[in-house]
């Protein structure tokens, strides 16, 4: 794999759209309208894929220096929240097109008992600004704050059970500087300029409490509504999410302190673009497991049809392939357990391209299970490199009075 330069980790507060931002019609187009095929199968469509290429770093407006002043909340945003009561907004909702992926860790003063406090009132400061979000929104703006194990060592606090780093994995090439962190908010929106004024009002209301540890800007394709966009290989990601029969069982915590909130596993996985792109589609098939096209199962059907372990052809072969990506991640090896992928392209330069992988589940071991086969057996592997990683408790969400966090924190 190609080496990267990647200019990810610079300040990171202005979010405003590069120049180049390529919009798929005239000023005001529904920009959901379907691009056709070749839009939507093509890894090497940067210019539309890539339009959150680059943000604006220019100043620090948050961090470890206390704001003198109270920073307003973003206008009320339009759009019927679609995530019941006792959940954050942002994991069960349809995925707006863009997407910022924002880490922090405390600031070095913040600790203890005062600590506690400070994070108590940052967190009463986010929730009515997340409570907004709640109206009806025409950009689908959400906000998702977790909370990582570093943030209750240093509150001494108990941490969840199972809130603990993930082990090593085979192949990985994990940057300090590119995972990892005390506090996370997942922002996501219609157009980047709603991404980063809400991300820019909530970073205002962090100051003196958090300061900058990394970020990722994500992005989908153009896609006709429905449909499960593709990530930059030009096949469909997400297929295989739960039902919301599933997610109740798999995804969200049912009892306690800890009700409503769920785990978030993050992965920043480089993508070989060209170098995959350069396989025949055959072979580019028969490594993910599913047809390019229609992202239907190799042994035939719709795209939602469940993979078939067992078929074979006339020959007696598998049709799909032992090292196949579907066949390795398959809810069968594990009891039929799901995670609520999440995911979002990104495009940090011509060589460092790939996966904003977001995967959201009650219990992280399904993925450290799941990744261990897949890290050990999955014929991808020559076309990914994994270089971030993090694990995040996702606060139950605020309802009525109440404060994002109070049950926990």
């Amino acid at each position: 794999m190609r080496s990267a330069v990647n200019a990810n980790y610079a300040p990171f507060y202005d979010y405003l759209p590069s120049a180049g931002y390529v919009r798929s019609g005239p000023p005001g187009a529904d920009t959901d309208a379907d691009p056709g095929p070749e839009s939507r199968t093509s890894p090497r469509r940067r210019t539309l894929l890539g339009g959150l290429v680059a943000m604006g770093t220019t100043a620090t407006t948050a961090g470890c220096q206390r704001s003198p002043t109270r920073t307003p909340a973003p206008s009320p945003a339009h759009g019927p929240g679609r995530t019941p009561a006792g959940h954050q907004r942002g994991i069960a909702d349809p995925q707006p097109p863009h997407a910022l992926l924002l880490s922090y860790d405390l600031c070095p003063g913040i600790h203890g008992p005062e600590g506690r406090r400070a994070v108590r009132r940052m967190l009463a400061a986010w929730t009515p600004m997340l409570g907004d979000l709640r109206a009806d929104d025409r950009d689908r703006r959400t906000a998702t704050v977790g909370v990582g194990s570093g943030l209750f060592a240093r509150l001494g606090l108990h941490a969840p059970e199972a809130l603990r780093e993930l082990p090593a994995f085979a192949g990985d090439r994990l940057r300090p500087e590119a995972g990892g962190g005390d506090v996370c908010v997942q922002v996501c929106a219609r157009t980047p300029d709603a991404v980063g004024e809400l991300g820019r009002a909530l970073e205002r209301a962090a100051s003196g409490v958090l300061r900058p540890r990394w970020r990722q800007v994500g992005f989908l394709p153009v896609t006709r509504p429905g449909e499960t966009p593709r990530n930059l290989l030009g096949f469909k990601d997400g297929t295989a999410n739960p039902s919301v029969a599933e997610a109740a069982r798999w995804v969200w915590l049912g009892s306690g302190p800890y009700r409503g909130g769920t785990y978030l596993v993050v992965r920043r996985v480089r993508l070989a673009t060209e170098e995959f792109g350069d396989l025949p589609i055959e072979r580019q098939e028969r490594i993910i497991g599913r047809h390019k096209a229609g992202g239907g199962p190799l042994q035939g059907g719709p795209e939602h049809a469940e993979a078939d372990l067992f078929a074979k052809t006339p020959q007696g072969r598998y049709l799909l392939p032992a090292d196949a990506h579907v066949r390795l991640a398959h809810p069968r090896f594990d009891g039929g357990a799901r995670m609520l992928r999440r995911g979002y392209s990104y495009d940090n330069g011509p060589d460092d391209q790939g996966l904003l992988f977001l995967a959201y589940l009650n219990d992280p071991e399904l993925f450290v299970r799941v990744q261990r086969r897949l890290a050990a057996h999955d014929a991808l592997n020559p076309y990914i490199e994994h270089y971030g990683s993090a694990v995040f408790f996702v606060l139950p969400g605020a309802s009525g009075k109440e404060v994002l966090g109070s049950t926990v924190l």
